[in-house]
């Protein structure tokens, strides 16, 4: 009975520890993620990186990008895997020309857009130039792919339709899992898209949503809210921009869920980190 006993403690405390670490070895191993809210005034730019491994969705405006370029080489970026132009309008691909321009890029993807509708603007053309002088070619967003970056996994839920009469709306959305944490980037898709989304089926419970148009009252649709039901919420607004975003309707709908929402306009840059459990926030200017 002797030699017994201690076999019985060994393997409770190994119980215990299999327990705490959440019933796998997998949770203790993941790769930390991330995600970083560049403030670029009235336009979006958001960086992913987990693992060694970035995507970059979108740049701002063409005179804000070199701020989103010193931000990344000051954390030590020299390749970007994936970068994302969510849609063609200059606050959110203005500069994408530098982008490609200086850095290793793996794969660019953009929304399928219609004939009709495909820009003619010089900062689009630069991007396309940039894009052909490396040899890239563009990969349009296929609905229900995945992208691995580091250990978060991203699948794309948007655009869900293939011609639209508002650009807005042909916007390349995301959601990405990280251990148990979840995030949704929409771009400027506006309710109607958003709509398209829920009809998919493909919209889950959130813990981050990046507030889509810039808190415009055309985007964060009640109805939308009220399935992701997110936990945080960060707006990528201009300071005193002459649009009024944020909204103060977006403002009341998404305190209905959170008040724990970030506005790049009063803290500039915002930084989620995940380890796949827990989330820490880091704010530009703390308030």
């Amino acid at each position: 009975m002797k030699k017994i006993i201690p076999a019985v403690i060994i393997l409770i405390i190994g119980f215990a520890v299999w327990y705490l670490s959440g019933g796998t070895g997998t949770e203790t191993d993941i790769e930390k993620l991330s995600v970083h809210y560049i403030d670029v005034g009235q336009g979006d730019s958001i960086y992913i990186t987990s693992g060694g491994e970035g995507m970059l969705i979108d740049c701002g405006e063409s005179g804000d990008t070199d701020s989103v370029i010193s931000y990344l080489d000051n954390m030590g970026v020299t390749k970007i895997n994936y970068v994302v132009g969510t849609h063609p309008h200059s606050d959110h691909m203005g500069g994408m020309s530098k982008i490609i321009e200086h850095y290793d890029i793996g794969e660019v993807i953009v929304p399928h857009i219609h004939d009709s509708d495909t820009p003619t603007t010089k900062y689009y053309e630069k991007f396309l130039t940039a894009c052909s002088v490396k040899g890239l070619s563009l990969t349009e967003a296929e609905l229900g792919r995945k992208i691995e970056v580091g250990d978060a996994e991203l699948k794309i839920i948007a655009p869900v339709s293939e011609d639209y009469s508002n650009a807005n709306n042909y916007s390349v959305g995301f959601i990405m899992h990280h251990g148990d944490n979840s995030f949704i980037f929409t771009g400027d898709a506006e309710e109607l898209a958003e709509n398209e989304m829920i009809e998919s089926g493909s919209l889950e419970d959130i813990d981050v949503y990046k507030a889509g148009h810039h808190g415009s009252d055309t985007s964060s649709s009640e109805d939308f809210l009220n399935i992701i039901k997110p936990d945080y919420a960060v707006i990528s607004c201009g300071e005193g921009n002459s649009y009024g975003h944020p909204n103060d309707i977006t403002i009341e709908n998404l305190s209905k869920f959170t008040d724990k929402i970030y506005r790049t306009d009063i803290v500039g840059t915002v930084v989620f980190t995940s380890d796949g459990k827990e989330l820490t926030v880091t704010e530009e200017k703390a308030q």
